[in-house]
């Protein structure tokens, strides 16, 4: 299953780890460099640097493709418009 987590965060992590030992495709985005280098140094997962609520970083992350995305970013406001973006 192909998965994109939007957020890297405490729950975003903890969410991206039992999803890969499930052997599904995860993607995670973040604005984080360091929260993303560890998370890929520490997990089988693609990371993209940027804002989640952004139409190209949405896409860079394969949100056309994705079966599921999952938005835990730290802001509601964030979730919900990218949510919206991702739906279209």
């Amino acid at each position: 299953m192909k998965i994109i987590i939007l957020g890297a965060g405490r729950v975003g992590s903890s969410v991206a780890e039992n999803l890969v030992s499930e052997a599904n495709d995860i993607t995670i985005v973040d604005q984080c460099p360091a929260l993303l280098r560890e998370l890929q140094d520490r997990l089988d997962l693609r990371t993209v640097l940027g804002h989640a609520a952004h139409p190209d970083v949405l896409a860079r992350a394969g949100a056309d493709e994705a079966d599921m995305i999952l938005a835990v970013t730290n802001s509601d406001e964030t979730n919900m418009i990218a949510c919206q973006i991702a739906y279209t």
